[in-house]
């Protein structure tokens, strides 16, 4: 399905719902460091009326979970049937393979996204949903997903310059670089090269090299960018994805506080 420019930019909302245990603790983990934008949801009223807003999302029903199987069915009918979420794809994951529900679903809905057995094999499945998902697109033009720190407590960065350490406010990151500004100015040069970067993600301290690939102005404050050099350790990249995740499954919840289920 042909998909607009900004979706083809900024990817696709995958979001799971009712995922079991399993999904939630390895398939989702491993979709994010995939650089997929995906999404826990245990309340599929609130969901549907979200769709309207990102209606080229892509939902993950595991139909053996949350809700009762004729409800499962009403539900499938009431958003396929749904002219303002036409951009939405719809596939299913099932706990076991039962040809006869599988038959069932596959000829009453318009499933595009397939219908994933999760058995004994979690990996195989999670591979199978991640070809799924790459043939649907769903990254679009996008190669990294990125959380934006700048309004956040505790997201800071501490360049080494002089013998000391340079305090700065963290405005994005991604497990390729990110972006900070400082309340004074350090006038760093591009192709600076920090080999011990001290980034608090709340919680989480994280030391890493980067290389300052360059700068701007937003307003009267100087941005600069800086790239993770390949140095960096992988479990710096994987822990930076789980964040990013963290990030963006707090921001949707927060949005379905404000969704009525009336």
């Amino acid at each position: 399905m042909e998909k607009n420019d900004n979706t083809a930019s900024l990817g696709r909302k995958i979001f799971f719902l009712h995922p079991a245990a399993i999904v939630q603790n390895h398939v989702i983990a491993e979709l994010t460091q995939e650089e997929f934008e995906v999404y826990i949801v245990k309340d599929e009223v609130k969901l549907r009326q979200s769709l309207k807003k990102y209606p080229a999302s892509i939902v993950l029903a595991s139909i053996n979970e949350g809700i009762r199987e004729d409800a499962w069915e009403e539900w499938f009918r009431g958003i396929l049937s749904d002219e303002a979420i036409s951009g939405l794809d719809i596939g299913i994951i099932a706990s076991s393979a039962d040809e006869k529900i599988k038959r069932k679903y596959i000829g009453q809905f318009n499933i595009r996204c397939g219908y994933t057995v999760l058995g004994a094999n979690v990996s195989a499945a999670t591979k199978q949903l991640i070809d799924i998902l790459n043939s649907a697109n769903a990254k679009g033009r996008r190669k990294f997903m990125r959380a934006l720190t700048d309004k956040e407590t505790n997201t800071t960065v501490n360049l080494p310059m002089n013998g000391t350490f340079v305090h700065g406010n963290l405005r994005d990151i991604s497990a390729v670089g990110f972006s900070c500004n400082f309340p004074e100015d350090p006038r760093i040069a591009k192709n600076s090269l920090f080999s011990d970067i001290q980034i608090r993600l709340q919680s989480q301290l994280l030391k890493a090299e980067g290389i300052v690939f360059g700068s701007r102005m937003n307003g009267d404050e100087k941005v600069y960018v800086i790239l993770f050099s390949q140095r960096i350790s992988p479990d710096i990249r994987v822990r930076i994805r789980k964040y990013i995740q963290f990030w963006l499954q707090n921001k949707m919840d927060e949005e379905f506080k404000q969704i009525s289920r009336n």
